[in-house]
Parts: C-alpha cells; sequence; structure tokens
C-alpha cells in the first residue's frame, strides 16, 4: 500500500516504526496487525486488543488523534461496511476537531459515511472528489475549536465478548454506543452483532464436526459396544444433517 501511493500521489506513504518522529507533507500507514496510536510528535506502533474485531483498527487512531492534537484534527470516513470509524469520529468532535463523511449517495459501500452521520454531528458531507480541496483549505486556515460536554456512562450487560468470552461492558456517551471488555476488545453495535453471528456459525460448524466424529467412533466401536452403538451413531449423524440443513438455509434479509 505505501507503494501505491507513493506512485499516485505527490506525497511519500511509509510504513512507519515505532517511536518515528511525525513529518510534515508524509503519509503513515498501520502496518499489518499494529493499532497506529498519534502521540505528541511521533507515531506508536500497538498490538493491544483488536477493536471491532481488527488490528489495525480506525478508532484507536482517531481516539488519539483527538487526545494528542485536539482542534487541529480532521477525521474522515469514506466508503466501508459497517459502522467502523465511528466511535473514533465521535471523539475527534468532542475534543473540538473537523468531521467529514463522504456523501453516502456517492459511496461504493455507505454503511460506515450512513453510521457516522446517524451518530456524529458530521461537520462536512461531500462527494468523494470534493474532499481533497476541503482538506487543503481547512489545513491552512486557523479555527477555534470547543469540546463538547457529553458524560460518558459505562454499565454491565449480559454479554459476551465474541474474541474472549470475557464480560462486556456497555459504554454510552451522546448518540455512540460502544462495547469492551476487561482485556480490551472493543466492538460498535453493528460489529458486535456481525462478530457474533460468525461466533455462533463457527460454534455449530464445530458441533457438526463433532456429531460426526462421535458417529464414526461408535460405528468403528460397535463390535466392542453392541448393537446400541450403531443406533447412537445413526442418531449422531441425523443431529450433524439437522444443524447442517439449519446452516445451508439462506438468510432472511
Amino acid at each position: 500500500m505505501p507503494e501505491i501511493l507513493s506512485r499516485v500521489g505527490a506525497l511519500p506513504a511509509v510504513n512507519p516504526r515505532d517511536g518515528e518522529a511525525i513529518e510534515h507533507g508524509k503519509i503513515y500507514l498501520a502496518p499489518p496487525d499494529c493499532h497506529l496510536i498519534l502521540q505528541h510528535g511521533t507515531v506508536q506502533l500497538s498490538r493491544g486488543p483488536k477493536e471491532n474485531s481488527t488490528r489495525p483498527s480506525i478508532n484507536p487512531l482517531f481516539r488519539s488523534a483527538a487526545s494528542a492534537y485536539g482542534g487541529r484534527v480532521m477525521g474522515v470516513i469514506l466508503t466501508g461496511a459497517l459502522d467502523d470509524g465511528v466511535t473514533g469520529l465521535a471523539a475527534i468532535k468532542r475534543e473540538g476537531g473537523v468531521t467529514v463523511a463522504q456523501d453516502p449517495t456517492t459511496a461504493f459501500n455507505p454503511s460506515m459515511p450512513e453510521n457516522a452521520l446517524q451518530r456524529v454531528d458530521v461537520d462536512h458531507v461531500l462527494p468523494l472528489a470534493a474532499i481533497p480541496t476541503l482538506i487543503s483549505r481547512l489545513a491552512s486556515t486557523e479555527r477555534d475549536s470547543t469540546k463538547g460536554e457529553e458524560r460518558m456512562e459505562k454499565k454491565p450487560t449480559v454479554l459476551t465478548c465474541p474474541e474472549c468470552r470475557g464480560p462486556i461492558s456497555e459504554e454510552r456517551q451522546g448518540r455512540i454506543v460502544e462495547y469492551s471488555c476487561r482485556v480490551g476488545h472493543r466492538y460498535t453495535p453493528l460489529a458486535m452483532d456481525n462478530e457474533h453471528q460468525d461466533t455462533v456459525e463457527r460454534t455449530l460448524w464445530a458441533s457438526i464436526v463433532a456429531l460426526e466424529e462421535a458417529a464414526d467412533i461408535a460405528e468403528n466401536l460397535a463390535p466392542e459396544l453392541g448393537p446400541h452403538a450403531i443406533q447412537q451413531g445413526r442418531r449422531k449423524r441425523e443431529q450433524a444433517a439437522i444443524i447442517k440443513a439449519m446452516l445451508s438455509e439462506t438468510p432472511e434479509e
């Protein structure tokens, strides 16, 4: 990705080293499997807990940028699936930064900008071609920033973390809702729902494997266990077939 961006644009793009000093006129891209964190004057790389089941994730970058640079930050949400970046964009807004979203009607996948507009009072909504001009103008403009006053509310839930199965707490701040476990895995509502659906599917496929293996064992040990083992094996295969049929059904829209 750095090579591609460097070829097509005027600014060099790099995967930074941990602790590298931030330079003007350079594009920094998170390396694979690392969160990109901004501190005053430096870039930090972290293999901390995944957020929305991904690492790198956009939200740690946005939150750290807002914490380090406040009103000097611009956060931009472009085309993309689910609601990635929404909580980070809200953090930028709370710290007085500028928030931008691509016009969903011009996005290849409108989910991310649509969710940003639903949850955050976005300052600018523009088609993709108009966003670079806005960024250039705002980067050279002095502005006053006003921090938001929304209070964070946190409460326990009965949910468990899809990643580590630990208890999940709900964090609510204005229209922003996020779920986090004690380890530090974090999820937006859409990501939480999506990951739990994947977890259910993985668990059911594992159940099919376990049932079919149990059937194989019963059938192979039938000479020692007796005729009832054949019946047990047949029931296990029937149960596996039922679950497999459920998974093969077309999901409702």
